[in-house]
């Protein structure tokens, strides 16, 4: 997974925890884009304790995602949904009855499964 990518769903899930200022900085970083430097301006801090703050930032989120593993439950779930739907559109095209009876059956598997995860 990408890094920003993985950065921005750990922050969605537990961003909540860190605290204000880890918070304003990681948004900054990730969601803004901007730099380290013109971070370092608006905070008054270096350039050194943004690139810190980030690394420790980092980490706070991993460890609770090694923890609770909330992104990966997400991941699986999104994955499970998009086979759940190509199945829907096999469905629909479906010719014969026995067929349609095979997918439906298939698709209640499937969605008990994802709802059992959480």
């Amino acid at each position: 997974m990408e890094k920003i990518v993985r950065q921005s769903l750990l922050y969605d899930f537990y961003g909540e925890l860190l605290t204000e200022h880890q918070k304003n900085i990681y948004q900054d970083v990730v969601m803004n884009d901007l730099s380290y430097s013109e971070i370092a301006r608006e905070y008054g801090i270096s350039r050194q304790g943004v690139y810190d703050m980030m690394k420790r930032s980092d980490k706070i989120l991993e460890e609770y995602e090694a923890k609770l593993k909330l992104v990966e439950k997400f991941e699986n779930a999104r994955e499970k949904i998009a086979v759940i739907n190509e199945d829907i559109h096999t469905l629909k095209e479906a010719n014969s009855d026995e067929t349609l009876d095979k997918l439906i059956g298939v698709i209640d598997e499937r969605i008990a499964t994802l709802l059992e995860e959480f």
